[in-house]
């Protein structure tokens, strides 16, 4: 068990060397600040690397994540990241990217009480809600969790939407585009759901902050 946490240190001086082998001024550079064009909204699913999945570098993307992607309007974790990463780093692109096979998602389809998840879960359970007469139609488990994970995406795009902070900035033409996609971790490959907000006038009126 010693040995397990041991080779993360290890690993660190490693990929130290490696990075300075390549440019000696690496870190240096890095220490300057960081000028993200990026904001991702991940799952906590240690299988989904933002940087890694995307192949972008310390420094050009700004990341929250936690169970399923949520956009959670209560969530002050989640409402702190999203104002730092649009009113002070002015990101440009806020990505909101679930995965196929997403346990969160998954245990939100079923009924089994699991314990302090479950309050987290029922966000999850109100996105189901709203789309069940199409989700309630896929008779194939899989394929409707599938089409849940999407579904649940959209969601979040729109949830971010509605926020003061994402309007204020398009209020202030600001450049900011938000963007569901999903991630297959069978294959690796990333899908965009051509869901992309850019202003007030893609959600719903009653929605618009004056």
């Amino acid at each position: 068990m010693k040995k397990s946490y041991k080779k993360l240190l290890i690993n660190n001086k490693k990929w130290v060397s490696e990075q300075l082998e390549l440019d000696p001024n690496y870190f240096e550079n890095l220490a300057h600040g960081q000028t993200p064009e990026y904001l991702w909204i991940g799952c906590s699913d240690s299988r989904v690397p933002a940087n890694t999945i995307t192949g972008t570098d310390p420094g050009e993307m700004f990341v929250h994540r936690n169970i399923a992607n949520m956009v959670v309007h209560s969530d002050m974790n989640m409402l702190s990241v999203l104002s730092y990463a649009v009113e002070v780093l002015k990101v440009k692109h806020i990505i909101v990217c679930g995965h196929y096979g997403c346990g969160g998602v998954i245990a939100a389809m079923g009924n089994k009480q699991i314990g302090l998840i479950d309050n987290w879960l029922r966000h999850i359970k109100d996105v189901y809600r709203y789309h069940h007469k199409e989700l309630d139609q896929i008779k194939d488990e899989k394929q409707r969790a599938r089409r849940f994970v999407e579904v649940n995406v959209m969601e979040q795009v729109h949830d971010l939407g509605k926020t003061s902070i994402v309007q204020n900035a398009w209020k202030h033409k600001q450049p900011l585009h938000i963007h569901g996609w999903v991630y297959d971790i069978n294959d690796g490959i990333i899908k965009d759901l051509d869901v992309t907000f850019t202003c007030t006038k893609d959600l719903h009126k009653v929605y618009h902050l004056d």
